[in-house]
């Protein structure tokens, strides 16, 4: 199934699971739009190559050959949004990779500011770049530029790198990769349960990290926050079409002794429809403080995908049980892996790393 093959009004119009084939090619992601998209079999490849990307580009030889994987390529960084991890995370694993970069972070200095669509920016960055990583307020932005390239003469790949209040997928990505490294040595992420606390209604990390932690085997899930704030309804529908278990609640020290991983979140405030409009919910007794950490398991992990406000005290970034700086830096590889997928060069990371590498290799 292709994106050329399908109109706008069908395929905006699928479910999320059934949009996911038209987002591949031969096998591995074309465009990257949604969590939804990825199985637990692709989520395993992208973590291994992510790490294997890491020791490789531990040494000179290995930087340079990353850096001559793609050194032919450009990508476009067009982030309308405000961004300060993303966008660097991005930029970093382009420049790993050798990629050539182009960027826009404010409409005002390009031709939207003179009336031009963004369909037209995005179809006008195809005819440049052979990458374009997308970052928008709009919801669905990043799909309709998807289909519109897909069906344009010259097929440029998507990365949704934020879109409106739905998702992140590459941040889900980034989380599950932080997930794997951290419970490798007691028995994966499968039965583990993940606490997610804060502003959970507009978190679109928490809603693609939810979607894909879907793919895991009894995995569950508890959302803790104040009413106004807690996790959406349709959510929490796909939770239960594939059996999770999950749990909301206003308790946070209760929860966190459940906890195998506490993902904090800031307010939102951003998406208030009225300035001040979530300053009228109380979350102070959603804040994580060095006295809560008597109460976690001692293999648990704390999550945060930043910017951090006050939902941490910078205390607790001592324990070693505090994973997000970690999580940040993560966001790099995984996204250099991404890309390296989306362009078919995976297999031959795998041979150099085999062959160099591995125990007995040559190096």
């Amino acid at each position: 199934m292709r994106l050329e093959n399908i109109s706008w009004e069908e395929f905006s119009h699928l479910d999320p699971e059934a949009k996911a084939p038209f987002l591949q090619q031969q096998g591995r992601p074309f465009h990257v739009l949604i969590a939804q998209q990825f199985d637990r079999h692709q989520l395993d490849s992208i973590g291994s190559l992510a790490t294997q990307i890491r020791f490789i580009a531990k040494t000179r030889p290995g930087m340079d050959f990353l850096r001559d994987l793609l050194c032919g390529k450009r990508a476009m960084l067009y982030f309308t949004q405000p961004s300060t991890r993303t966008f660097l995370s991005f930029c970093a694993a382009c420049q790993i990779l050798g990629l050539g970069i182009g960027e826009v972070r404010d409409t005002a200095t390009s031709s939207e500011f003179k009336g031009e669509s963004q369909e037209d920016s995005v179809r006008t960055f195809s005819s440049f770049f052979d990458l374009i990583i997308m970052r928008t307020k709009e919801p669905g932005l990043a799909e309709r530029m998807a289909w519109v390239l897909s069906t344009s003469e010259r097929p440029v790949p998507i990365i949704n790198a934020g879109s409106g209040r739905d998702q992140h997928p590459t941040q889900a990505l980034l989380d599950i990769y932080t997930l794997q490294r951290s419970f490798e040595r007691v028995g994966g992420i499968d039965g583990k349960t993940v606490v997610f606390v804060g502003d959970l209604a507009r978190g679109r990390t928490v809603r693609s990290l939810a979607l894909l932690l879907t793919k895991y085997h009894d995995v569950k899930q508890c959302f803790v926050a104040p009413a106004p704030f807690q996790i959406g309804r349709d959510i929490l529908a796909v939770l239960e079409k594939t059996g999770v278990e999950y749990e909301l609640s206003e308790d946070f020290e209760g929860m966190l002794t459940k906890a195998d991983a506490v993902y904090m979140t800031r307010v939102q405030d951003e998406w208030d429809a009225h300035a001040g409009e979530s300053a009228r919910v109380d979350v102070s007794r959603y804040a994580f403080t060095v006295a809560h950490l008597r109460l976690l398991k001692e293999h648990a992990i704390i999550m945060h995908p930043f910017p951090r406000r006050h939902e941490i005290s910078p205390e607790v970034d001592r324990d070693p049980r505090a994973v997000y700086w970690r999580q940040m830096r993560n966001g790099m590889w995984v996204r250099t892996a991404l890309i390296v997928t989306i362009f078919g060069l995976d297999s031959q990371v795998r041979e150099y790393y085999a062959r160099h590498l591995q125990p007995g290799s040559c190096l």
